[in-house]
């Protein structure tokens, strides 16, 4: 058999027949100095590769049987390479006090680990926002929960983009100092990460921020002035262009009880909820990407701050990772029919950013709806919607991975549901990532794969793609093959 050796840094390999024995090889790197391998035995080399600066030849010669073993295995390759990339959806719900992402950014260690595992991950700004820490992704789709939520019910897809044009909305009731603080992080953007920032509006009233909690126990809110959001923003969009819309609202100052909880890494966060509502109501009216950092005065110094809550107090805003996430964040790109599937009204009323609790789940089955989640109808969106490499539809995603007892959002009932359009997701719920919520997938007649940590589920999704069955890595997984009836039991 042939071998190969391999030279670093300018050649990848030197081929050596099954004859030559004993190698000696004289190494020049600079200038028009040539590498040259050569038999002990004074008999030339089958094959010279010779350098200059900045240039590599590489002359090889094989035999035939070489040759055709080389093509067999291109050939071999080409057969069992995957045929479309691997899509992940990373859902971590917003205000609900979950104890991996109820902080500041603290989720994104799992989204980095799974960016490198898959081919593209869609998640959302409560998973990758750190304030004043970000990382760069390219395989990361930054997207809007209730983006997420119209995307997951079929919809609408996912578009990539080089850069968004970003406007930004300032609540009028912003203090002078702290807005100067958000436009120098603007300014900062535009100098320093080269990004499009089209311009600030002020609104013409003040938002009216109120911050309200759930009967779970999950943080929500309201705006006295919704309007004025949506005015200013629409102006962005329509007259100046602006592809992606950032808000900075005066938050009201913090419970003390619920601020020091938050600060040594329990409790719910009490802004996250509301900063949902902000959010979910630019992109239901405008369709553009939008993401939401609260403006609030800085906080005294303190010496215990947890780790999980840091990032949120390293500076004066939140604001450089949702300008980051922004300007890359996909553009929503309609159906070309309209859709009129039973998943749509899973939209309808849903709580922006956490989904259905139990009680609203057991309304929801009780009324109309029969079942426990989203069913197919005759008149639902057509299996195949026309697709580039550049976009990304609900038949793509290949698993969802969301805490175990937040299952009650509409992206994981559509998604988990998904049967007749040829790709069901591996549904993985994460016991460790603990919320306030009480939603399970068996709650919902949802078939999942249960996993301690992200650790774990970082595992089955690389068997999953692989196309090795999660179950059978584990002991107990030499299990007779069942016979099926009909109709099923």
């Amino acid at each position: 058999m042939p071998c190969t050796v391999p030279f670093a840094p300018r050649i990848s390999c030197i081929y050596l027949p099954p004859s030559s024995r004993n190698l000696h090889v004289t190494d020049a790197f600079e200038g028009g100095a040539a590498r040259t391998a050569k038999d002990t035995a004074g008999a030339p080399a089958t094959r010279t590769t010779t350098f200059a600066v900045g240039i590599r030849r590489h002359v090889r010669s094989e035999s035939r049987e070489d040759a055709r073993l080389r093509s067999d295995a291109q050939a071999s390759h080409e057969v069992f390479a995957p045929a479309r990339p691997y899509t992940a959806v990373l859902i971590v719900p917003t205000g609900v006090g979950a104890a991996i992402g109820g902080y500041a950014g603290d989720a994104l260690p799992v989204a980095r680990a799974m960016g490198g595992l898959v081919d593209r991950l869609v998640t959302h700004p409560n998973v990758l926002n750190g304030a004043m820490m970000y990382w760069p992704m390219d395989n990361a789709w930054y997207v809007e929960g209730h983006a997420l939520d119209r995307f997951a019910a079929g919809e609408c897809g996912l578009r990539a983009v080089h850069q968004n044009r970003i406007g930004i909305v300032i609540d009028r009731a912003v203090e002078h100092e702290l807005k100067v603080r958000h436009l120098q992080v603007a300014d900062a953007a535009q100098a320093t990460l080269g990004l499009d920032v089209a311009g600030y509006m002020v609104t013409e009233q003040y938002l009216g921020v109120a911050l309200e909690k759930t009967e779970t126990g999950a943080s929500t809110g309201t705006l006295s002035n919704p309007d004025t959001l949506l005015k200013a923003a629409d102006i962005l969009v329509n007259s100046y262009g602006c592809e992606a819309i950032a808000v900075v609202a005066r938050f009201p100052d913090e419970d003390l009880e619920e601020l020091e909880n938050y600060r040594d890494g329990v409790g719910v966060d009490a802004l996250a909820g509301v900063e949902a509502v902000i959010s979910h109501y630019i992109v239901s009216n405008l369709g553009v990407p939008c993401a939401h950092a609260p403006a609030l005065p800085p906080l005294p110094l303190e010496v215990g701050l947890s780790p999980r809550s840091a990032a949120e107090e390293l500076g004066y805003t939140f604001l450089p990772c949702v300008l980051a996430g922004l300007s890359r964040a996909p553009q929503l790109v309609p159906r070309n029919v309209e859709t009129r599937s039973n998943r749509s009204r899973l939209l309808k009323g849903m709580r922006p950013g956490q989904g259905f609790s139990k009680r609203e789940l057991l309304n929801f089955k009780s009324g109309s709806h029969s079942s426990s989640g989203p069913e197919e109808d005759e008149s639902a969106a057509p299996w195949r919607v026309p697709q580039s490499a550049s976009e990304i539809w609900a038949s793509d995603v290949d698993a969802v991975i969301v805490p175990e007892t937040a299952c009650g959002s509409p992206a994981v009932l559509c998604l988990g549901k998904r049967e007749s359009e040829g790709n069901r997701p591996l549904l993985i719920t994460v016991k460790e990532n603990t919320t306030v919520m009480d939603v399970r997938a068996a709650d919902l007649d949802l078939e999942s794969l249960q996993v301690s940590n992200y650790m774990e589920a970082l595992g089955a999704i690389a068997a999953h793609k692989s196309g090795v069955a999660p179950a059978s890595l584990l002991r107990d997984s030499s299990r007779r093959t069942k016979e099926l009836h009909y109709p099923p039991e």
